[in-house]
């Protein structure tokens, strides 16, 4: 008798399932948000960094000695039977042409940022507004990072009052998980139901 895929620990019958893009800057936590919230383990494709790469890349982060080079993929199952597949995006400019493919059919995107480097955030908020994908920016709060208001940070970012903002700890599974369910909850609200 062949056993439910519940039982073989895949996901429950009837589950849905949704998209997700995590973008941002180099640097920001995209990889260790999809680690944190995947209930898998996570597919990465990093590589170190090599001198070749300064050439081309601003990669100016001290404390990281590898890069995402094609993307972070985990999944994380929600209430309802809602499976977000999680698709964590390269930070480099150089690589938009790839994340505008990696756009096609996601129902969402995670901008992550950082507020030592809110300009690096606007292309990712570009590629996303230019597919007509709905995004949640979630703020990384690092220990060394200035704290902003949220009416400071949506004058920085430029943000519309209809796009949800929240702070999230890309490290823990709690905070990074709230700021999926923000995410995934924007995405199911009815059309028009957006107070600003």
């Amino acid at each position: 008798m062949a056993s439910s895929a519940s039982e073989r620990g895949y996901l429950p019958d009837g589950a849905r399932s949704v998209k997700i893009v995590v973008l941002g800057a180099f640097g920001v936590g995209k990889t260790t948000f999809v680690g944190t919230v995947s209930e898998m383990r996570p597919l990465r494709t990093e590589e170190r960094l090599t001198r070749a790469g300064e050439l081309v890349d601003d990669v100016a982060v001290d404390t990281k000695s590898t890069t995402t080079v094609a993307m972070d993929f985990g999944r994380r199952t929600l209430a309802g039977g809602i499976a977000v597949y999680l698709f964590g995006a390269p930070g480099q400019p150089r690589f938009a042409a790839m994340i505008r493919s990696l756009l096609t059919g996601a129902l969402g995107g995670l901008v992550l940022v950082d507020t030592r480097h809110i300009d690096r955030s606007y292309a990712s908020i570009d590629l996303l507004e230019e597919a007509g994908v709905p995004y949640v920016v979630a703020v990384n709060t690092f220990a060394e990072s200035p704290g902003y208001s949220e009416a400071v940070l949506r004058d920085a970012l430029t943000l519309p009052d209809d796009r949800p903002l929240v702070f999230v700890d890309a490290r823990t599974m709690q905070s990074a998980k709230h700021a999926l369910v923000a995410l995934v909850t924007d995405i199911l609200r009815p059309a028009g139901s957006h107070t600003p």
